[in-house]
């Protein structure tokens, strides 16, 4: 169905300006104390582009300030791949030839004990759009027995009604990530060409929903190259800053994936380089510059290695986006994406540490939250690094 997007969507003061920018816009959007729309449509345009390095410093003095030089780890893990949605893009999609698998309560509980064993304390538990075989109750199983051994459990799954994500806080999850795909009402319909994720306007509204039923954070992002990444990007600005205001309590983070190798062989409309998506970061972190930005192994190692530090301040590390794979090993169903960035955890954290960067597997103690009902069962593993715990 197509849905034209919410006036607080208009992102045209940020257009005008990225498309008529100068060097001299430039210079005053760095020196503006509270940049907004129009300062990031600046940063994010050509002008800009031709004084990276400067965006880079600024970016990096930013972060520092703000979160020191930590890096957060996360893991994340597939328990699912059936899928009842058609999205073009995406490997999990219903059309696609590949063996699908469910995890049953043992695996789970044996993949949660391999990521404890690495010395991760913060999964993020994925599957495809809803279906029967992994629908809102499996999930909420799940994010209970993760709960009972991890301190901070997030989800990325599908887009659900208040009473559903009321019931993942209940059972121990932090945090919710739902990318809108794109922002662009005419291109979403275009390519989600069947399955509930076709409705736009509940997948947009799905944040406010979960923040509203308790959830402590929400991640939001947008898949560079579907859409225009300009006018994508600056949407998005305009999502968290609605929701920073609306649940001021909550916490936002914001990722920036980019269209990269699945099956289906799906080509992006609007493809983006590295130095483009650089360039949307430190704009990111110049005009949101206390909110985590968060990079995934779908990039290479040698692109990671240079943001580290330069707007990121979270990734995910030693990454399996097959189902299972961290207990068992490598497994024939397919990804939802190819992985890029191969390293093992603790390859990762000597490149970390080897930056100046303190790797950091917990900064947050589930001791701190409302009770919920994940089962007291704990997970058991030996930590195969020394985290920092702060």
């Amino acid at each position: 169905m197509t849905t034209a997007a919410p006036g607080w969507l208009d992102a045209g003061e940020g257009l005008k300006a990225a498309g008529n920018a100068t060097p001299r816009d430039v210079a005053a959007a760095l020196a503006c104390a509270t940049p907004g729309l129009r300062e990031l449509g600046v940063l994010l345009s050509p002008a800009a582009a031709g004084g990276i390095e400067t965006l880079a410093a600024r970016a990096q003095a930013l972060t520092r300030r703000y979160f020191g030089r930590t890096m957060a780890l996360y893991a994340p893990l597939y328990l699912s791949n059936y899928c009842s949605g058609g999205c073009a893009y995406c490997g999990f999609a219903a059309d696609r030839r590949q063996p699908r698998r469910r995890l049953g309560e043992a695996e789970i509980r044996s993949e949660l004990a391999s990521l404890k064993a690495l010395a991760f304390d913060d999964v993020l538990l994925l599957t495809g759009e809803r279906c029967p075989e992994a629908d809102t109750p499996y999930v909420v199983d799940a994010v209970r027995q993760a709960a009972a051994c991890m301190s901070t459990v997030g989800v990325e799954t599908f887009a659900m009604e208040p009473d559903e994500y009321a019931a993942l806080a209940s059972a121990g999850c932090t945090a919710v990530t739902l990318y809108q795909e794109t922002y662009d009402p005419r291109r979403y319909a275009e390519l989600h060409r069947w399955g509930p994720k076709r409705d736009y306007a509940f997948r947009l509204d799905a944040p406010d929903r979960a923040l509203t039923a308790g959830l402590r954070f929400f991640g939001l992002g947008v898949l560079l190259g579907l859409s225009d990444p300009v006018e994508d990007l600056l949407r998005l600005y305009l999502h968290v800053e609605r929701l920073r205001r609306a649940h001021w309590r909550s916490g936002v983070m914001v990722s920036f994936p980019r269209i990269c190798g699945q099956r289906g062989d799906f080509t992006p409309a609007y493809p983006v380089d590295d130095r483009r998506l650089a360039q949307a970061i430190f704009a990111f972190r110049i005009c949101l510059p206390d909110t985590p930005l968060v990079l995934s192994t779908r990039e290479r190692a040698a692109f990671r290695d240079g943001l580290a530090g330069l707007g990121i301040t979270r990734m995910s590390a030693g990454s399996r986006t097959t189902v299972g794979g961290y207990a068992e090993g490598p497994h024939e169903t397919g990804g939802q994406f190819e992985v890029s960035d191969t390293r093992d955890v603790s390859a990762v954290c000597s490149m970390l540490r080897g930056k100046g960067l303190d790797p950091v597997f917990k900064n947050w103690d589930a001791a701190f939250q409302p009770a919920t009902d994940a089962s007291s069962a704990a997970c058991s593993g030996n930590p195969a690094d020394s985290p920092r715990q702060a």
